[in-house]
């Protein structure tokens, strides 16, 4: 017997389950690569308020403002909630960060179609 297999884009699956989709493209997942290297920069600058860094990393939580420090603590235990324990902000969690630091507004349901 043999399958078929069967692809969505984001927007069709969004239709097909009734889910809004809004701000799909936003949202940064695993794949690194998804934003460029100067925006991931900017990101890692912008939370660890160091300037000169010339590669992305990862930012101690330790070394955000107070501010950031709460929204990073949202985004790991809500958002995009993980088994381990962390207290270090990738790439992921520094656009959601960004995000919410923005104002943006974070549509669960495109999140959730993107983890589809």
């Amino acid at each position: 017997m043999n399958g078929v297999k069967i692809e969505f884009d984001a927007q069709e699956l969004g239709e097909i389950l009734g889910i809004p989709t809004t701000g799909f493209d936003i949202y940064v997942w695993e794949d690194k690569f998804v934003l460029d290297k100067a925006r991931l920069v900017e990101l890692a600058q912008t939370l660890s308020q160091r300037s000169g860094l010339k590669y992305p990393v990862a930012v101690k939580k330790g070394n955000m403002l107070p501010l950031h420090q709460l929204l990073f603590w949202f985004v790991i235990k809500n958002v995009i909630p993980r088994r381990q324990g962390r207290n270090q902000a990738d790439a992921m969690d520094q656009c959601f960060v960004d995000l919410m630091d923005r104002g943006e507004p974070i549509y669960l349901p495109a999140i959730m179609i993107r983890h589809i």
